[in-house]
């Protein structure tokens, strides 16, 4: 069989991203049997966390393609990408790793558009970083889907089985409420629709969070549940979605978590966030649906308090390439149904 290749984008070089990345290419051999990983970032900042994580940096092996890569136990094949980051100091805000990891999501996607990886693994970036690099995206998400051309996409948490979709994600609560229309929530649970149908689930439960507690409680804390939320959830069961909503989200999520949902939609970011964090910590990942491509990432930041100590997990890292692998052969008919939705 065809191994997946997976281009694996270091992140923010001012973080823990080179030694994550460190840590599982070069403690985790059996990710070889399942993917083939290339790094795209930055020699001398996966050099320093190689060393960091008390690793030989000749194990890190520089090509000039996709096609170059031998997958071989114990080694790091990277792409350089950009001018080198040497001199960017660990744990503090830096411009120029900020544009050092605009730069590596924008090659990674180039790389996915032009057929020479089947997939991309995301460390984390830094968004202020990014901004004062000159990008001005509010996140990882946004910035894949403006390079892939794509409206229509959602932020998904995802443990095992679970999948925590979400309607508005990095903005301010003010523009979250402005953001949930009737059509972005009938969007996404379209989108919801679509993802549990390429798994082979047509039929599978979506519950939606409301957005006021007890999900406006009929009118006493706010109309938008009334009327934005039920007229969406109403429109996507005419179009034969099993969709139930919105419900009190302290009520929808512990649900979720008991497993009566495998498919939840959730209003704004800490909505799904907070609690998905609290239950599953290194056990989650973010996966981007509605991209032509699977897009993976670890649900944590770049960690600058604790840069160059080598004592961060690799664990969300790991489970990010595994799950980029598993998703990565059959995705076409997640892109495929995602256009259709």
């Amino acid at each position: 069989m065809t191994l997946p290749r997976l281009a694996v984008t270091i992140g923010d070089v001012a973080g823990i991203g080179p030694e994550i990345t460190a840590k599982a290419l070069l403690n985790h051999d059996d990710l070889r049997t399942r993917c083939i990983p290339v790094v795209v970032g930055d020699e001398a900042a996966m050099r320093r966390g190689v060393l960091n994580v008390g690793g030989d940096p000749s194990a890190i092996r520089v090509i000039t393609s996709v096609s170059e890569a031998k997958n071989l136990p114990g080694t790091i094949e990277l792409l350089q990408t950009g001018p080198s980051l040497a001199d960017v100091p660990l744990g503090l805000l830096s411009a120029a790793a900020g544009d050092g990891a605009y730069r590596f999501v924008v090659e990674a996607c180039r790389l996915a558009r032009e057929g020479e990886v089947d997939g991309i693994v995301t460390a984390p970036l830094n968004k202020a970083a990014m901004h004062a690099g000159g990008h001005n995206w509010p996140g990882h998400t946004e910035l894949l889907a403006h390079e892939f051309g794509v409206k229509n996409f959602s932020l998904v948490l995802s443990a095992g089985d679970l999948y925590f979709f979400h309607l508005t994600t990095h903005v301010s609560m003010r523009q979250a409420i402005e953001g949930i229309t009737f059509d972005r929530t009938l969007n996404v649970l379209e989108l919801a629709g679509a993802f549990a149908r390429s798994m082979g689930k047509p039929n599978e439960l979506i519950g939606l969070a409301g957005l006021n507690p007890h999900a406006g409680e009929n009118r006493l804390f706010g109309d938008e549940d009334a009327d934005i939320l039920a007229p969406a959830v109403a429109a996507a069961r005419a179009r034969g979605l099993n969709v139930v909503g919105p419900l009190p989200g302290d009520a929808l999520i512990p649900a979720a978590v008991r497993g009566k949902y495998n498919l939840a939609v959730v209003c704004y970011h800490d909505q799904g966030h907070a609690p998905f964090k609290a239950v599953y910590g290194d056990d989650g990942v973010n996966i981007t649906v509605g991209l032509p491509v699977v897009r993976v990432s670890v649900d944590h930041g770049t960690a600058f308090d604790i840069a160059g100590k080598g004592i961060a997990r690799e664990a969300s890292l790991v489970l990010s390439l595994e799950r980029a692998a598993e998703l990565a052969p059959g995705w076409d008919h997640v892109w495929q149904a995602a256009q259709a939705a």
